[in-house]
Formats: C-alpha cells, sequence, structure tokens
C-alpha cells in the first residue's frame, strides 16, 4: 500500500508506531540450529580465541533464532564467559556494530546472517553467514548456458570469468565451480574465486594501492537475489564488464549488465547536482568500518580546499525527515560501508552523493568514465595521491577566477559559487549588524561576527526566524508569586487550600 505524501518534515511518531514490518523467515528445523548456524566451529572460535565476553549481532529476520542459539553456544562454550545478543543495530544490519557491543563491554562479536565484510577498526569478528539452500548443479547449467552466449568464441584470448555470491551460499561455493567447470572444460574459460572470509582481526591498514597485474575480468557471475545491494555495486564498480546473476531462488538466470548505464546515469545526475553545491553535509552512516575517520577528515580538507562549506551530521539510520532538519545543506555526502553507500534520494529533499562522487564532483574537468569507487581504502589511496590535489586550478595549471561564472547542468543558466573559507574566515571583527554573520557574544559582552556561517546566510532569508527578542523595548513587568508545590496540588489550588 502506498504511502500518502507528507507535507511538513515534522510528525507526531505515529506512523513509525503504527508501522508493520514484512519480515521473510527461513524456516529452519530446531534440529538442524547446530548445523545451518554452525554453532560447533562458533563456539570453537570464542574458545581458541580466549573471548570472555561475545557479543551475538542479529538482523530483524533472524532474531526469532537468537535465543535457541543462545543456548546452544552458552552451553558448547562453557562458564566463565557472558553472552549479549544485540538486536537493533545504529546502522545497516550488514555492518558490525561495534559501539553497541562496546555498551556490553564486548571483547568480540558474532554476527549472523547478510554481512559487508567492511573491514572493523576495534574488535574482532567471526562470520556466520548461515547456509541457504541452492541446487549447485542447476547453478552451473544456468551460468554456463550465459556464458556460452557472451562469448567469443573465436578470440584465442583465454576468458577470465569472477565468481561473486551472497555469503549464504559460500558453503556451495567449491562444488559449484567444480560443477562450471565440468562443463567448460572445451572452453578457454578461467574461474577466478575469492573464498569468503569467517572472522576478521581489527589490524593496522593502510591505503590501498592500485595496481595492474590482476587479469581483466570479462564477466562476473553472481549468485544471489536480483534486487541484493551487493548486486548493484558489482554493475556500478565493473561497469565494463558482463555480470551474470543467479538466483537461487527462482532458479533462473539474466544478464544484468543492460541496466548499468542507466543506475550510471542517476548517479551522474546526482554529480551533476553536487557541483552546484557551495554547503555540504558529511553524513556518518557507519562507526565500525575501518579508516571511516581519515575519510571524513580528507573530506573536510578537500572541500575546504575548494572553498566549500562542510558540516559533519552523525544521524544514525538516515529518513527524510532527520535530513530536512538542514535545510541551508545543498547536497549530502555519505560515508558508509559499500553495501549502503548507494542512496536513491527520490524521497529526500536534498541528493546523497558518495565520497567517489565529490571528487569527480570537485574536479576541474566535468567529464565522467564510469568508473566508480566504493572501498574505502583504494579511494583513500587514490585521493592522497599527488596529481589528484588540483584545487582551484583550471586544466592550464592556472588559478581559477573567483568571480568566474559556473555552468550548470542542472539549470542549463551559468551562476555565481559561493566561496566559504577566505582570508578573513577564521577570526572574529566588530558587529553593525549585518544579517548575514552568526553573532556571538564574548566574554567581555561585546558582540562580534563569525564569518563564513552557511546557517546564518540561510536564517537571514527565513521569513520565521525565531521568538524577537526586544531588548530594550519593552518595560520590566512587576514580579509576582509563582505558584510551590508539587503538580499534583500545588498551593494554590482550592483543595489543597481547603
Amino acid at each position: 500500500m502506498d504511502k500518502e505524501p507528507t507535507t511538513s518534515f515534522s510528525s507526531t511518531g505515529e506512523d513509525i508506531i503504527t508501522q508493520v514490518i514484512d519480515v521473510t523467515r527461513l524456516q529452519i528445523n530446531t534440529n538442524d540450529l547446530d548445523d545451518f548456524y554452525e554453532i560447533p566451529r562458533t563456539a570453537s572460535e570464542i574458545i581458541q580465541g580466549n573471548y570472555t565476553r561475545i557479543a551475538l549481532q542479529f538482523p530483524d529476520e533472524l532474531l526469532g533464532d537468537s535465543v535457541p542459539i543462545y543456548r546452544r553456544l552458552k552451553a558448547q562454550i562453557g562458564g566463565g564467559r557472558e553472552v549479549y545478543v544485540l538486536a537493533d543495530t545504529s546502522y545497516g544490519s550488514c555492518c558490525i556494530d561495534e559501539v553497541a557491543a562496546q555498551h556490553a563491554g564486548a571483547d568480540a562479536i558474532v554476527h549472523y546472517g547478510y554481512a559487508c565484510l567492511s573491514k572493523t577498526s576495534r574488535l574482532p569478528v567471526i562470520y556466520v553467514f548461515g547456509k541457504k539452500p541452492i541446487d549447485a548443479e542447476d547453478c552451473a547449467q544456468k551460468l554456463v548456458q550465459k556464458i556460452e552466449e557472451t562469448s567469443d568464441k573465436d578470440s584465442p584470448e583465454p576468458r577470465h570469468v569472477l565468481l561473486v555470491h551472497d555469503p549464504g551460499y559460500s558453503w556451495k561455493a567449491y562444488s559449484t565451480i567444480a560443477a562450471i567447470n565440468d562443463k567448460l572444460q572445451s572452453q578457454n574459460v578461467e574461474i577466478i574465486y575469492n573464498p569468503t572470509a569467517t572472522k576478521s582481526v581489527p589490524e593496522a591498514t593502510q591505503p590501498a594501492a592500485t595496481t595492474d597485474h590482476s587479469p581483466v575480468i570479462s564477466t562476473i557471475l553472481y549468485i544471489g537475489s536480483s534486487d541484493n545491494l551487493s548486486l548493484t555495486n558489482l554493475l556500478m564498480t565493473n561497469s565494463h564488464s558482463t555480470v551474470i546473476s543467479y538466483d537461487p531462488l527462482t532458479k533462473t538466470s539474466q544478464i544484468e549488465s543492460g541496466r548499468t548505464n542507466r543506475l550510471l546515469m542517476r548517479r551522474y545526475a546526482a554529480v551533476s547536482k553536487a557541483r552546484d553545491s557551495d554547503v555540504f553535509g558529511i553524513l556518518v552512516g557507519t562507526l565500525g568500518v575501518a579508516e571511516y575517520l581519515p575519510l571524513i577528515r580528507h573530506l573536510r580538507t578537500l572541500l575546504a580546499k575548494h572553498h566549500k562549506k562542510s558540516y559533519t551530521i552523525s544521524v544514525g539510520k538516515l529518513n527524510p525527515s532527520k535530513l530536512g532538519n538542514f535545510m541551508e545543506i545543498e547536497c549530502f555526502v555519505l560515508v558508509a560501508c559499500p553495501e549502503n553507500s548507494l542512496i536513491e534520494a527520490k524521497e529526500f529533499y536534498r541528493p546523497i552523493i558518495t565520497p567517489f562522487e565529490l571528487s569527480v564532483a570537485l574536479s576541474a574537468d566535468p567529464s565522467w568514465t564510469g568508473r566508480y569507487v566504493l572501498d574505502f581504502s583504494q579511494l583513500l589511496g587514490e585521493l592522497e595521491q599527488p596529481d589528484s590535489e588540483t584545487g582551484n586550478k583550471d586544466e592550464n595549471g592556472e588559478e581559477e577566477d573567483p568571480d568566474r561564472p559556473m555552468f550548470s547542468l542542472v539549470t542549463g543558466t551559468y551562476r555565481h559559487a559561493k566561496r566559504y573559507g577566505g582570508l578573513d574566515s577564521s577570526t572574529t571583527t566588530t558587529t553593525n549588524g549585518d544579517s548575514t554573520s552568526l553573532v556571538v557574544r564574548s566574554k567581555e559582552d561585546a558582540l562580534a561576527t563569525l564569518q563564513d556561517s552557511a546557517a546564518a546566510q540561510f536564517l537571514s532569508t527565513r521569513t520565521y526566524q525565531g521568538l524577537e527578542v526586544r531588548i530594550g523595548e519593552d518595560e520590566p513587568s512587576v514580579l509576582e508569586q509563582g505558584r510551590s508545590g508539587i503538580a499534583r496540588g500545588y498551593q494554590t489550588d482550592q483543595n489543597v487550600q481547603q
């Protein structure tokens, strides 16, 4: 049922209370819980790691199995160890909720269900993906059929095919690869597969260096649901490769590369809006992915270098009502895991872009080849290269004219960009009542202005700016004795006086 459009960004919260969430659960026999959730392996990892306080993180669709899993795991790890269940995550359920785990004093996390497998920065993680049902023989047959349809039989070069799957099907990955190789013996095809990690230990990571030694991937095979966010990420980050998907639930396969151009066109529209923006909001969409803090610091530096105003905001899970409170912000930059980075901003008042899209929007050359990066390490490695620090120079290497108009691809007209962070932006001066400056009061009770305040400039354009102060315009009123007592019965109430 479609929701009625809201007329404002504020609400009573009744829709949240009455909201009905449809959760699709796998019907698992109670006797199969130990095998499906790999409880013996989990207990062995906990004992080997000598973890004493363990947090179990469940998504909404697996919360129904949390109690029996807790009891079985508790019985196998022995005494002297505390186990806690984490339900509602701070951000996406695919990310490791290190903040909630540290509230319980946990020294390890067991993550159940689908995971984005992003590197953590503080706590070790044990992944339990479950064992989703899949027909490996049918999967291999359907994928090989699509490979033969898209292959160039006259090419003598070997064809490199990368296999990617939903983590829930990792238990059948090798049998599926063996079935595919048996059916492709007569063809010059090499299957490349990177096994899914079942645990992660935080370590000091460095920005990933870009290398060209890996083979060129011509085809990517994806096993999982067609509406999964990881498939969308594959299409975005591998626009030059043919992507073939297989859905184990419907047992159907199809070529997904046809919708890559549409996805990139939508993102390029958001990049065009970002080029017209002067005030940015950096949304903190994760607190567990490693290197999110260096990336945020770099984004602040990048925006300041291009004389853009930036605000860093942490709002948890995103919705239009939250972001509607920041009307002075013209564009948002979301720092989140790759699974939650791409946000369709149809319901939001302002566009939401990724850090890579911000670097494209701020580049001197507005052209975009379609290349896309979502990994934090790779993105930091590229942004920190000397040749990427173009600053405010044009294509000839000369300083741009700050008064030069910019052509907007959105409106089709020229516009003058606002410039923040000038020479006097860090100083305060006495004010003469400039309505576009933020007024602060010093210890000497003197008024001063804080330069480059985008919020103050936006406030000056609003019709309603809050209650009038009217200092010195009204005579002081006579002081009167107020009510005394407690709320259940003040001294001035008639029943109390009687």
